[in-house]
């Protein structure tokens, strides 16, 4: 559905159930989609500023939690056809590929959560979300529309565009991004700040990948300041490789933006890698250069929620990559807040129920940063807490990979006080 649909539009009729998404990514369609599912009778419109639906970036891992929340969406089927189920998660050291560490994957996972670990191409997981939420009556879907900022009333919010559009609701959702205008313009604390590390993605069809490396596995390579992990997405018939390397910010650069990476640069950049890491370098027919932004650990439900407006997946909490669970932090805000619908009145007290939501959500939400910004000290780790990291690994490696506290998730929200009288 293009921009032309809606050039011009304002839809400034109000009904007792009307609510307003900013950000057509993987948190704005979830929530979408979760939320109608919860209440049919809302009407629910989705803005998105990119001419069309599309999503950038390569793979992604989703672990049990997220990819249950997807199953309870009526998605298994739909993430079975474009995802792979690794069997296992090994850890090697980027020097000399020494093993530090293993996980099984596959139906030890499945035995052990209820459902399977998987990995997925970005672009494949929002084109599933997209194709579900179209199929729902009462969702519209705009494009090419910019939302600059948001006016909060006693009884409403009102989204401003360009041209003097407009658009009400009786409640907002903030989710567009790590750059996020809306968030600064809410919470006032600024622009996300470059964390010092850069990443370089690339996808490398299978048959391409040497025969001798692990085709049905997530591979982490630890080394001094960087780490790198492969893995299969797309039904197992591509590779998907991520390098994130400490270093200053690229000269030139847009940030937040990704960019053409010279092979040489990046090997150069490496140094001494193992062969097996070596050969993914060398094979993979092109990279991105990707600047890593973020933003401090949630410090209170204040930042998920301001009265009717409620801010979800990374304009609320970007996360660095190194624990794996920025889309499904995304996925479990949109489910966690559907849980609660539920419960609530006709018409939906929002205030009530976005508090409560964020009180469900922001605890857990800051644990996955802050655990993400440890293990990438860790995963960088030299000297002597290098020496401690490989030799916990060897010791106790499936204890120190698995995280049941994270896996076994989502929490269930409590719904107390959203009831009627």
């Amino acid at each position: 559905m293009g921009a032309n649909r809606v050039a011009g539009m304002a839809l400034t009729h109000r009904a007792p159930q009307r609510l307003l998404i900013v950000g057509g990514g993987i948190a704005g369609l979830s929530a979408a989609l979760a939320l109608h599912r919860a209440r049919p009778e809302l009407r629910t419109t989705l803005l998105e500023q990119a001419p069309e639906f599309s999503e950038i970036g390569a793979g992604l891992q989703l672990g049990p939690n997220a990819v249950r929340v997807l199953r309870d969406w009526g998605l298994a089927e739909a993430l079975a056809q474009v995802a792979a189920f690794p069997q296992r998660l090994m850890v090697r050291r980027v020097a000399d590929g020494a093993t530090l560490g293993t996980l099984e994957l596959g139906a030890a996972v499945q035995r052990r959560y209820g459902a399977p670990y998987a990995t997925v191409h970005r672009a494949d997981l929002h084109a599933l979300l997209l194709h579900a939420l179209q199929q729902q009556p009462g969702v519209a879907l705009y494009t090419g529309q910019a939302v600059q900022r948001l006016q909060v009333h006693g009884d409403g919010v009102r989204a401003l565009g360009a041209d003097e559009q407009s658009w009400e609701a009786d409640a907002a959702l903030v989710a567009d991004g790590v750059w996020s205008r809306l968030r600064v313009q809410l919470l006032g604390d600024g622009a996300p700040q470059f964390s010092g590390h850069v990443a370089y993605r690339g996808l490398l069809p299978m048959d391409a990948v040497p025969v001798a490396l692990a085709r049905d596995a997530v591979v982490a390579w630890l080394g001094p300041r960087l780490h790198g992990v492969h893995y299969p997405v797309r039904g197992g018939q591509w590779l998907n490789a991520v390098l994130v390397i400490e270093g200053p910010m690229p000269s030139g650069d847009t940030p937040g933006w990704d960019h053409a990476a010279p092979r040489a640069l990046l090997l150069q950049t490496l140094q001494q890698v193992h062969p097996d890491l070596g050969a993914i370098v060398e094979a993979m027919p092109k990279w991105r250069q990707w600047p890593l932004f973020g933003r401090a650990p949630m410090r209170g439900p204040h930042e998920h929620a301001q009265g009717r407006v409620g801010l979800l997946g990374d304009a609320a909490h970007p996360m660095r990559p190194y624990l794996a669970q920025g889309a499904a932090m995304a996925l479990e805000d949109a489910w966690t807040l559907a849980r609660l619908l539920p419960a609530a009145p006709q018409p939906i007290d929002w205030p009530a129920v976005l508090r409560r939501w964020a009180e469900a959500r922001w605890a857990r939400n800051a644990r996955v940063q802050a655990r993400s910004r440890r293990n990438g000290v860790i995963f960088h780790a030299t000297g002597l807490l290098r020496w401690g990291r490989d030799a916990a690994l060897a010791l106790l490696g499936r204890r120190l990979l698995d995280q049941p506290w994270l896996y076994a998730g989502p929490p269930q929200p409590g719904a107390a006080g959203l009831q009627a009288g």
